[in-house]
């Protein structure tokens, strides 16, 4: 009798854990941009499927906002209507094979273009009356092309960088706050929060009739405790996205490189910027665990080392001189996608080079909770130097195992066109997004 009931009892837990498994979240970012994209980072929507089967949902973006209008308009100037409209009807014409995949429209995603001393983002939530139209605009563009929900990437001012303090620095930092006072990132930010609180439950009231999904991605470097009101919004989301990498980028820390996106605290650093806090504050906030999506970026940070950056690699690496050249794919100065850092990485194509072309310097992490890094010391002249912070499959894959084991909902790739989705590496396409599928 006893041996049925533990046999029992076993599989009530099987049939539990295998519910939450089926369940995880993958949340799956193609961004329009990589569709205008020139040579081998250009991601042809036949080139996203093989993705889908392994995806629960597709946020595509990003959509704007009109400065004159408030309303939701196509989301690229490279693209003209015809094409934007083609290309909301083809991902959203996935659905016809992979009926398990929900496909969301998201607006802003930092790819809209902001004026920071009047941005758009915050003067439509200042005014009820300029709400309208974007609710109704969202509304609109989500039915007629097919879409299931609306993703808000909102493009909220970002917080202050800040530099990696020891000994006598901490201290004089300190003593400067008590006569300077802390950075002030919005001083309306109150204000606001109350204001997207309004906006997340009018655009909920108006989407819930036909019921399509709200969701929310909380963009890298977006003070979750200035502009999110958890306890009040929570109920009216579906899902909560945080983007927790980019804590280090070579454009916020020209002269610190150091890891853009560990899983746990790490020495002298702030606090506030590695995933396990970031997660924990929507937790200690009310949101339930299952809504909570962590991001991973399928990217690179990349810094130029300089003579005096030393020749360990060990972060943080002081004297960097900002961000390292672009790569040959996605051209974009201080950021590789992963089949670009993969190929600097050693192989037996560049194991003879030497100079820009020579291959870096691999260190893994056996600890599981920081990343990895890659690098290679400036030469004699002071050039060549290169040191950069990313997720590989391995690291994705110790992440994923993060979210499994405190019970979140799932994993936001951000963004399949930065994977390696032609198989330059391996041979295996998609090989991060893999990766996260098989540990969930």
């Amino acid at each position: 009798m006893k041996f049925v009931i533990l046999l029992f009892a076993l599989s009530l837990a099987a049939l539990a854990t295998a519910q939450h498994a089926s369940s995880s979240h993958l949340v799956c970012y193609y961004d329009g941009n990589s569709y205008v994209r020139e040579g081998l980072s250009k991601l042809h929507t036949n080139d996203l499927e093989p993705a889908l089967q392994f995806c629960s949902h597709l946020v595509y973006g990003y959509a704007s906002i009109s400065q004159t209008s408030n309303k939701l308009v196509s989301p690229n100037d490279k693209l003209d209507l015809d094409i934007g409209a083609g290309l909301y009807r083809t991902v959203t014409g996935f659905k016809k094979k992979y009926p398990h995949l929900k496909v969301l429209l998201s607006v802003g995603g930092d790819r809209d273009e902001v004026d920071p001393d009047n941005n758009k983002y915050l003067t439509l939530l200042e005014s009820a009356n300029a709400r309208i139209p974007f609710i109704n605009s969202a509304h609109s563009l989500v039915k007629t092309y097919g879409f299931d929900g609306l993703d808000l990437a909102w493009q909220f001012p970002k917080n202050k960088p800040k530099k990696v303090h020891s000994g006598i620095g901490k201290f004089w930092k300190g003593f400067k706050k008590i006569f300077s006072g802390d950075f002030v990132v919005d001083e309306k930010a109150e204000e606001h929060k109350e204001e997207f609180t309004a906006l997340v439950r009018e655009l909920k009231n108006a989407l819930r009739p036909d019921g399509y999904l709200l969701g929310l991605s909380v963009l890298p470097n977006v003070n979750s405790s200035l502009f999110y009101d958890v306890p009040a919004i929570v109920n009216n989301l579906d899902y909560v996205n945080l983007h927790a990498y980019d804590f280090q980028t070579p454009e916020r820390n020209p002269e610190v490189a150091d890891f853009p996106a560990p899983i746990y605290e790490l020495n002298e650093r702030n606090p506030e910027s590695n995933i396990n806090f970031q997660v924990q504050y929507w937790l200690n906030n009310h949101c339930p665990a299952t809504k909570i999506n962590v991001g991973i970026a399928a990217y690179g940070r990349a810094w130029k080392l300089t003579k005096d950056s030393g020749l360990t690699g060990l972060p943080p690496v002081v004297e960097t001189d900002g961000v390292a050249p672009a790569g040959t794919q996605t051209q974009k100065p201080g950021l590789l996608s992963w089949p670009e850092v993969c190929g600097k990485l050693p192989n037996p194509a560049n194991q003879h080079l030497k100079g820009a072309d020579g291959p870096l310097r691999k260190v893994g992490d056996p600890t599981k909770r920081f990343g990895n890094y890659a690098y290679r010391s400036a030469d004699d002249s002071g050039e060549n130097g290169i040191w950069v912070g990313y997720d590989d499959p391995d690291t994705a894959a110790n992440k994923a195992a993060f979210v499994k084991s405190r019970g979140l909902g799932g994993v936001a790739l951000v963004d399949l066109s930065f994977d390696d989705f032609r198989g330059a590496c391996t041979g295996d396409k998609y090989p991060i997004l893999r990766a996260i599928k098989f540990k969930l």
